[in-house]
C-alpha cells in the first residue's frame, strides 16, 4: 500500500513537472499538492515537492504560500540550497530583507564557491545596512514624536501633527516594530484616558488599529498591554467617529488573526484560522457578551452587531454555528424586541437601525445552517424566546412579542412566517390593533404590514385587517396613522405591476399616494413619519400612475433623497424599493406568447402591463432622478449589511448605467467605489447588476477616469465576472468592451486579468458564432497582446496564432482589423509567433485578404505582418518570397495615394529586410529582374 501510495504521489509530481514545464502553475501546484498528500511521511522525496510547490507558488506571486512550502521542505532537510534560495526570493518580494539575508548567507556559508548567490548576497547587504541607517532615523522620529503627542501642555497643532505622524510610521514594518519594542502602546492606552482633544483621541485608537495589521505577533503584544475588552470600552460612546474608529481596529484584529486583507472579497485562510482559533473565539465571546449590556450606546450596539454581522458567512470561521450554541440567538432576540419608547432602568439603548441591523444579523446566522437539524435548532432557539414573552401575562411582553416578530418578518422570512403561523399568535396581534393603547397599535400595525409579504397573506390580511386598519388610520396620533396608511398602501399594492389587478377601487392609490406625500414633507424633524411614507410609496410605486405622478414631483423626491443621505438603516427598504420601482428595475417574468395564448384558451387572468411602463417613459424617469442626485442616496444606503438590499442599489445603478449620458454623473458621485464592493459582495443577482454597470461605465468614460489609481485594478475582477455562461450576450459583449479599455491603459492592468486568469475566458469568445462577442474578444485580446506574458502564451505548444488568422479572413471588418492587429503585435515581438503563422493551411488567403483590402487601416496592419516576418529570420523570409507575396509588396511600391504613403513605406522596409537575407537583391534600374536564392522572378512594369 505504502509502495502503491509512493508511486500515485511521484505520478503527481511528474505531472506537475509538465504542467511547470508549460507554464501552467496552477494545475503544477494541484499536482504537487497531490503528491504531498499521497505521500508516506518517511518518503525521501517529501521534501522535493514542496520545494517544486514553493517553485510554483513564485511564479504567482503568491509569497507567502512559497514560504510554507519552503519551510516544511527545510523541516525535512536542512539548510537545502534551493529551499533556502526560494524562501529569499519570496522574502525578498516581501521586503522582508532581513531574513532573506539570513538566508543568502546560508547558502554561502554552506557553498562558497556558488557564484549565483555572491551578486545576490551583496545587493541584500546594501539594503539590510540601508534600512538599518532607516530604522536608527525611525527610532529617533519615533522618540521625537511621541514626546510632543503624549505631552499634554504642547501646542494642539503640533500635538494633532505629532499623531499623525506616529499613524504613518505604524503603517511600516519597521515603524510599528519599534512602537512596540518601545512602549508606546502602554503610552497610547494611558493617553486616551485623560485626553480632550477628540482628533488626538481618534488617532490614537486608529494607531492601535494599524499596529494590529497583517502581523499576528504583533498583534498579540498589542492585545497584551491593552485587551480586547479595552476596545469594547472605547466602542461605547455616542461619537460615530469614535465607533467606526474601534469597530475597525476589532475588524482588523480579526482579519489579522484569519489571514484576511481589509478587502471586499478577502476570505479567511484556514490554516491561520486554526492556528489563532482560541484568539478568534475569545473576541467572538467578548461580541455576543456585549451585545445586550444595556450599559452600552445605541451605536455601540450597532456595530457589535455589524461586526458579528460581518464575519458570519465564513465558513472557516464557523461563527454562525457558535452564535447558535452560546446563547447568540436569544441575545439578538433581545435586541430586535427592544423599543425606544419603554424607557426604564434596565432597558437597552438602541438607535434608528438597531432593529434592521439585528434583523439582517439573524437573516445572514439562520442563511449558513446548511442543514435541516441545525436551521431547527435555530428556530427553536427562536420559538422559545417569543413563548416566554407571550407567557408573561403584562402587556409590555406581548408588545415586545410582536416588535420581535417583525424583526424576524423583516430578516428571516421563513422563521418569521412560522412564528407568526402559530396558533393565537395573528390574533392577539389584531386585538392589540383594536385596542386604544397608541403602543399597541403601532407596533401591531407594523407587525400586520411586515406579515402580507405574500399575495395569499395580503388578501387574508385584506379580510382581517382592512376594517381595522381602516379605523386606525382616523387616530388622532399620527405615528398611528401613518403605520396604518402603509398597512393599506401594502394591501392596495398587492396586485403587483399587473394593471389589471385592483384590489381597491379605481384610483385609490392615487389618493393614498398623496397621503404618503403629505407624511413625507412633513414639517419637523419627524424621521420616523417620513420614513414609514417612504415605505408606503415603495409598494404603491408598483403603479405605474403613481410612478408617474411620483416623478413629476421634485419636492417629494428630494425629501426622498434626503431620507437616504441620513445613511438610517431603517429607511433602506421604503427608499430603495421606490428607487426601483420608478426605474422599472425589479425582477419582470418572461411572458412567453404561446402561454398567453395557452392562458386565453384556459381563460385564466393574464398579467397586463400598464402604458406607462413602456421603455420611454422609465428612460424619462431614470434621466430625471439621475439629475435629482439620486445617486447620493444610492451611495449612503450602501453601507448597509443586507445582501437583498445591495442588489436593489446595484439595480438602481444598472438603470442609470444604462443611460450613456448618465454614467459621468455616477462617476462623479462616487459611485464606482460603491459598484466595485457590490459586484464582489452580495446575491447573485446583485453582483451581476453591480458588474453590468461597472462595465458601461468602462465603455464609455476613459478608464484613467473612471477608476483611478488601485481601483482600475480592483474593477477587473467584476468584469471578468460577467463572462460566464450564466449572464446574458448583452452582459458578456459590455463585459469585453470593459476589458477592452482596461486592457489598453497599462502593463499592470494587463498582468492583473492575466493573474485573474482572464485572457482564457476572454479568449474563449472569439470561437462564439455571434458577430460582436466574436469581435469585442478579438479587439480586448489584441490589446492584451502588448503584454509579454501574453506573447509567450501565443509562443506555446497551442493553435491561438491560427485562430487569429482565421480571422483576418472575417467579412465583418472590425474584427479583421483586430485579429490582423494582434497578429501584428505578436510577429513584431517574437520569431517564435512569426514561425507558427505558417500553422494555418490556408495563411496565403489570410496574408492576401489584408495586403489587397479596400480599408486602408487593415492593409496597413497586413503590410507590418509581413514586414515582422521578413525581419524575423532568413526561413520564414524565403517562404513569403516563394509566394505572390513579393509580387503584391513590389504593387504596394507603386501606390500614388497621398494617405497610403505609410503603407508604402512599410513594403519598401519589408522588401529591405529580404535583401538583408540574401533572398533577393536590390532592383537595377536598367533591369526589372529580382533574383532569388531559388528562383528569378520576372516583373512587368
Amino acid at each position: 500500500m505504502v509502495v502503491a501510495d509512493l508511486n500515485e504521489a511521484n505520478l503527481f509530481k511528474e505531472k506537475g513537472n509538465e504542467a511547470y514545464k508549460l507554464e501552467n502553475w496552477n494545475d503544477a501546484i494541484k499536482f504537487y499538492q497531490k503528491a504531498i498528500n499521497l505521500s508516506p511521511s518517511d518518503n525521501k522525496d517529501l521534501s522535493v515537492y514542496h520545494k517544486n510547490l514553493a517553485a510554483a507558488y513564485l511564479k504567482l506571486n503568491k509569497f507567502d504560500e512559497a514560504i510554507q512550502a519552503c519551510d516544511k521542505s527545510l523541516e525535512l532537510v536542512a539548510n537545502d540550497p534551493k529551499a533556502l534560495f526560494r524562501r529569499l526570493q519570496a522574502l525578498e518580494n516581501l521586503e522582508r530583507f532581513e531574513e532573506a539575508y539570513r538566508d543568502a548567507r546560508q547558502i554561502l556559508n554552506d557553498d562558497p564557491s556558488n557564484k549565483l548567490i555572491q551578486p545576490i548576497l551583496e545587493r541584500l547587504h546594501k539594503i539590510v545596512q540601508e534600512r538599518a541607517k532607516q530604522n536608527a532615523q525611525i527610532s529617533t522620529k519615533v522618540e521625537s514624536m511621541t514626546k510632543i503627542a503624549f505631552d499634554i501642555e504642547a501646542d494642539k497643532e503640533k500635538r494633532e501633527t505629532a499623531m499623525n505622524n506616529i499613524m504613518v510610521l505604524a503603517r511600516e514594518n519597521a515603524g510599528s516594530e519599534l512602537i512596540i519594542k518601545t512602549g508606546v502602546v502602554h503610552n497610547l492606552r494611558k493617553l486616551i484616558k485623560i485626553e480632550k482633544n477628540k482628533e488626538i483621541f481618534i488617532a490614537a485608537i486608529r494607531i492601535l488599529g494599524e499596529l494590529c495589521k497583517h502581523n499576528p505577533e504583533k498583534t498579540l503584544r498589542v492585545l497584551k498591554v491593552v485587551g480586547v475588552p479595552w476596545f469594547l470600552e472605547i466602542l461605547d460612546a455616542n461619537c460615530e467617529q469614535q465607533v467606526n474608529a474601534a469597530q475597525y481596529c476589532m475588524q482588523t484584529i480579526l482579519n489579522t488573526f484569519s489571514g484576511m486583507e481589509n478587502k471586499p472579497d478577502a476570505k479567511p485562510n484556514i490554516d491561520m484560522c486554526k492556528k489563532y482559533m482560541n484568539e478568534i473565539n475569545t473576541l467572538l465571546t467578548y461580541l455576543v457578551t456585549a451585545v445586550n449590556n444595556r450599559m452600552i450606546s445605541g451605536l455601540a450596539r450597532d456595530a457589535i452587531v455589524e461586526l458579528l454581522m460581518k464575519n458570519i458567512h465564513y465558513d472557516a470561521l464557523n461563527w454562525a454555528e457558535q452564535l447558535v450554541e452560546i446563547g447568540g440567538v436569544e441575545r439578538l432576540m433581545e435586541c430586535a424586541s427592544e423599543l425606544e419608547e419603554y424607557k426604564y432602568e434596565s432597558s437597552m439603548n438602541i438607535t434608528p437601525s438597531t432593529r434592521t441591523v439585528v434583523a439582517v444579523c439573524l437573516a445572514r446566522i439562520y442563511d449558513n445552517m446548511y442543514y435541516d437539524t441545525a436551521r431547527e435548532k435555530f428556530i427553536g432557539k427562536v420559538e422559545t424566546f417569543i413563548k416566554e414573552k407571550l407567557l408573561t401575562p403584562d402587556i409590555e411582553s406581548k408588545v415586545r412579542a410582536a416588535v420581535a416578530i417583525t424583526s424576524l418578518l423583516r430578516g428571516p422570512v421563513d422563521v418569521g412566517n412560522t412564528i407568526i403561523a402559530k396558533e393565537g399568535v395573528m390574533e392577539m396581534i389584531l386585538v392589540m390593533a383594536n385596542t386604544d393603547d397608541e403602543l399597541q397599535q403601532k407596533v401591531s400595525c407594523e407587525c400586520i404590514i411586515a406579515a402580507a409579504s405574500k399575495l395569499d397573506k395580503a388578501k387574508a390580511i385584506i379580510s382581517q385587517g382592512l376594517t381595522i386598519l381602516k379605523n386606525l388610520y382616523k387616530s388622532s396620533s399620527d405615528a398611528v396613522r401613518v403605520r396604518a396608511l402603509v398597512g393599506l398602501c401594502k394591501l392596495g399594492s398587492s396586485g403587483g405591476t399587473d394593471s389589471a389587478l385592483k384590489p381597491f377601487q379605481e384610483g385609490s392609490n392615487l389618493k393614498l399616494a398623496e397621503a404618503c406625500r403629505k407624511f413625507l414633507l412633513h414639517p419637523g424633524k419627524n424621521q420616523d413619519l417620513k420614513k414609514w411614507a417612504a415605505e408606503g410609496l415603495s409598494y404603491l410605486t408598483l403603479d405605474a400612475e403613481v410612478k408617474e405622478k411620483l416623478i413629476e414631483d421634485k419636492p417629494a423626491l428630494q425629501a426622498l433623497i434626503e431620507l437616504a443621505k441620513t445613511g438610517d438603516q431603517s429607511v433602506i427598504y421604503g427608499v430603495i424599493t421606490t428607487l426601483v420601482n420608478l426605474v422599472n428595475a425589479y425582477e419582470k417574468q418572461e411572458i412567453l406568447p404561446e402561454m398567453v395564448e395557452l392562458a386565453k384558451f384556459a381563460k385564466h387572468h393574464i398579467p397586463e402591463e400598464h402604458d406607462l411602463d413602456d421603455q420611454d417613459f422609465v428612460t424619462r424617469r431614470i434621466q430625471i432622478l439621475a439629475k435629482e442626485g439620486v445617486t447620493t442616496a444610492l451611495v449612503a444606503l450602501a453601507k448597509t449589511e443586507s445582501n437583498n438590499s445591495k442588489e436593489l442599489i446595484s439595480r438602481v445603478f444598472n438603470a442609470i448605467c444604462s443611460d450613456q449620458d448618465l454614467r459621468g454623473i455616477v462617476v462623479q458621485q462616487g459611485g464606482v467605489k460603491i459598484l466595485i464592493k457590490m459586484a464582489l459582495n452580495g446575491t447573485a443577482k446583485g453582483k451581476r447588476h453591480a458588474a453590468q454597470a461597472l462595465s458601461r461605465i468602462a465603455i464609455t468614460i476613459n478608464p484613467e477616469v473612471a477608476f483611478p489609481g488601485q481601483r482600475s485594478l480592483e474593477v477587473i475582477r467584476p468584469l471578468l465576472s460577467a463572462l460566464h455562461p450564466d449572464c446574458t450576450g448583452l452582459e458578456n459583449f459590455e463585459a469585453l468592451m470593459g476589458l477592452c479599455n482596461i486592457a489598453q491603459m497599462n502593463e499592470a492592468a494587463r498582468l492583473r486579468i492575466l493573474n485573474e486568469e482572464g485572457f482564457a475566458k476572454i479568449e474563449h469568445y472569439i470561437y462564439e458564432d455571434h458577430l460582436m462577442l466574436c469581435r469585442a474578444a478579438t479587439q480586448c485580446v489584441t490589446n492584451m497582446c502588448f503584454s509579454p506574458d501574453v506573447v509567450k502564451i501565443y509562443e506555446g505548444p497551442n493553435d491561438k496564432i491560427k485562430m487569429l488568422l482565421a480571422l483576418c479572413a472575417d467579412e465583418d471588418a472590425d474584427t479583421c482589423l483586430a485579429a490582423s492587429g494582434a497578429l501584428a503585435i505578436l510577429t513584431a515581438s517574437s520569431a517564435s509567433c512569426c514561425e507558427k503563422m505558417y500553422d494555418l493551411k490556408s495563411w496565403l488567403d489570410a496574408m492576401h485578404n489584408l495586403l489587397v483590402n479596400t480599408n486602408r487601416d487593415i492593409q496597413y496592419r497586413g503590410v507590418n505582418i509581413i514586414r515582422n516576418m521578413m525581419g524575423s529570420n532568413k526561413e520564414v523570409a524565403e517562404k513569403l518570397i516563394d509566394t505572390d507575396i513579393l509580387e503584391i509588396l513590389m504593387a504596394l511600391l507603386k501606390i500614388e495615394d497621398d494617405k497610403k504613403q505609410d503603407i508604402k513605406k512599410v513594403a519598401e522596409e519589408a522588401l529591405k529586410a529580404a535583401e538583408k537575407w540574401g533572398i533577393i537583391r536590390p532592383p537595377n534600374p536598367d533591369d526589372v529582374e529580382l533574383a532569388t536564392t531559388s528562383k528569378i522572378v520576372e516583373l512587368e512594369e
